[in-house]
């Protein structure tokens, strides 16, 4: 009998943003082609999903994989071994490695790293500088460009674009979504000088304060809003741009991180240090609340890892010196599942925010759905099993996690990438084989 389906997904919950129903789905080649009663018979391969929910596969719109130039802290292909574990199957990657993808020429090096070493899906921003301003409208639409990030607070080499001037022309360039680190660049100098460095770690959410986003929000939405610029502003982290998002244009977006959800101060400073220390800052428990509001009244659109490794041996380094940025590529749908289980958000609304929106966002083709005809990118989880997270799971190369010896309810069980099985039950299967990401028009 000749094999109707590669793979069958037979028995399983299928959810999608709007709802669950029980069905199996048929794979031929690496697209779904049935949804509904398939039979192990009709398939070369299956999995038995009958007590597993089958979600479409995650999408995480920003990872820092450090490659070229820092990749002793990771590189593409430990980056997205962990993403397979974490059950991502495409990512955008940022353009802060070394040299800065701030050109063609970077993109496609970035490029041609991933096709022979990515295990999922991807593709890269390109960063906007004061050097590229007037290329922008031909860089965003560059082969496997995500689009144009501006970053404008505290950056590395010349990614920074904090002059007024020039965040304005950026937004009035681009016409795909662009993605925006949105702190104020001269707060942040003058707040600095008044710092006191030798209370440590437990100062940087003084330092880079909530005025210090507040700020730089209302910059954005000013220019955006002038402009009709499709923006969307990244790791969102006081309760009060979720107010401002609220009263502004549908062309803004917003994204936030789930340690911006899960941690708070002062506690995490004193637990973890350093390991707590990013850009924006973990803030208290009031402004954590807000994000939540902010996901359960639709302000907030996206979750995004901001997986930002470092080596431990850089995070040990004294405060200021130590590096910002936690790893998170791994953990975030780990994090989200058990927040589901906490009854704190649904899990229609995860699939929202971390599959079907990324894709409707940024325009991807065929992805961020189930559904016939479209590239079976699948995540498979058992909401019911408990899970610890720890550090030796993590396929990082920094081989550290900030939730190192959680106990979580729910476990991610296969991640398919293209119509293949590539992580089942924590065993990476064949080699990296990613796709570069298509976009829409």
């Amino acid at each position: 009998m000749k094999k109707k389906y590669n793979i069958g997904l037979l028995n399983g919950t299928i959810c999608s943003k709007d709802g669950k129903k029980r069905a199996s789905i048929g794979i031929k080649n690496n697209k779904i082609i049935k949804i509904g009663k398939v039979n192990e018979k009709e398939c070369m391969k299956f999995i038995d999903c009958k007590e597993k929910h089958i979600l479409p596969g995650i999408i995480d719109t920003q990872v820092h994989f450090r490659e070229p130039g820092l990749s002793h802290k990771e590189d593409i292909y430990s980056g997205t071994n962990s993403a397979l574990l974490g059950g991502v199957t495409t990512i955008f990657e940022m353009p802060n490695t070394s040299p800065a993808t701030i050109s063609k020429i970077e993109l496609e090096k970035k490029l041609k790293i991933a096709k022979s070493s990515s295990w999922v899906n991807y593709s890269f921003f390109i960063g906007a500088c004061k050097d590229n301003l007037n290329k922008l409208s031909q860089l965003e639409n560059l082969k496997g460009c995500s689009g144009i990030k501006i970053f404008m607070g505290s950056s590395t080499g010349t990614l920074l674009l904090s002059d007024e001037k020039d965040l304005a022309k950026a937004l009035k360039t681009c016409k795909r979504r662009v993605a925006l680190h949105s702190e104020d660049e001269t707060r942040l100098k003058k707040r600095f000088k008044l710092i006191d460095t030798k209370k440590g770690v437990s100062q940087h959410e003084i330092w880079r304060d909530k005025e210090s986003a507040i700020l730089s929000t209302k910059r954005i939405l000013k220019y955006a809003n002038k402009y009709n610029t499709k923006a969307h502003i990244l790791h969102i982290s006081t309760k009060d741009e979720i107010e401002l998002l609220k009263n502004t244009k549908k062309n803004i977006t917003a994204e936030v991180t789930p340690q911006h959800l899960t941690l708070f101060s002062p506690n995490c400073y004193k637990k973890l240090g350093t390991k707590a220390q990013m850009n924006p800052p973990i803030r208290n428990s009031n402004h954590r609340n807000g994000l939540w509001k902010g996901i359960y009244d639709n302000t907030i659109n996206v979750i995004g890892s901001d997986h930002a490794p470092h080596t431990l041996k850089e995070k040990k380094m004294k405060w200021p010196n130590s590096p910002s940025g936690l790893p998170g590529v791994q953990t975030t749908l780990y994090l989200m599942l058990h927040h589901v289980n906490k009854k704190k958000i649904s899990l229609e609304k995860v699939i929202e925010l971390l599959s079907f929106n990324p894709a409707k966002i940024y325009k991807i083709k065929n992805k961020g759905q189930i559904k016939k005809g479209y590239d079976a990118d699948i995540t498979i989880v058992d909401l019911k099993k408990n899970y610890i997270i720890k550090n030796q799971d993590m396929a990082y190369k920094s081989g550290w996690t900030p939730f190192d010896g959680l106990k979580v309810k729910g476990y991610i069980y296969a991640t398919l990438v293209n119509g293949k099985i590539k992580m089942i039950d924590k065993k990476i299967i064949g080699k990296p084989d990613g796709k570069m990401v298509q976009f829409k028009k």
